[in-house]
């Protein structure tokens, strides 16, 4: 019971998610990115498993938050070349890193819940 809730916790933040970069220059690759882990995590909420699909979002999720993580002006330069300030201080990105942040952050964030899905669908077994 307690991982039906999570998962419609999860399913409806990252909807809200989802909708939040409908405004954005890139959300033709966020909102789907957002979409996908909502759609998993709906399916374990009805209880339909689907592990080798959460490995394949997994890998492209860390992928792609090591990009962020090393990008200029990325994770990397927000904690060594600024010094970590704030990142959650307005809604609206006005610092070059900020934006990158706030992506890797939530790729991470994704990849947790896809990870409990998958531990708790059993993996590939």
């Amino acid at each position: 019971m307690f991982i039906i809730g999570l998962n419609i916790i999860f399913c409806l933040s990252f909807l809200l998610f989802a909708w939040f970069n409908l405004n954005d220059k890139d959300s033709w690759l966020w909102v789907p990115i957002y979409v996908a882990a909502s759609a998993c995590c709906a399916l374990v909420a009805f209880g339909l498993f689907y592990p080798l699909i959460y490995l394949i979002l997994i890998a492209f999720y860390l992928i792609y938050a090591v990009i962020l993580f090393f990008a200029r002006d990325g994770v990397r330069d927000w904690i060594v070349k600024y010094k970590q300030p704030s990142i959650t201080e307005s809604m609206q990105a006005t610092k070059p890193y900020i934006e990158k942040t706030r992506e890797f952050f939530g790729l991470l964030i994704i990849t947790a819940a896809l990870v409990i899905n998958y531990f708790i669908s059993g993996g590939l077994s």
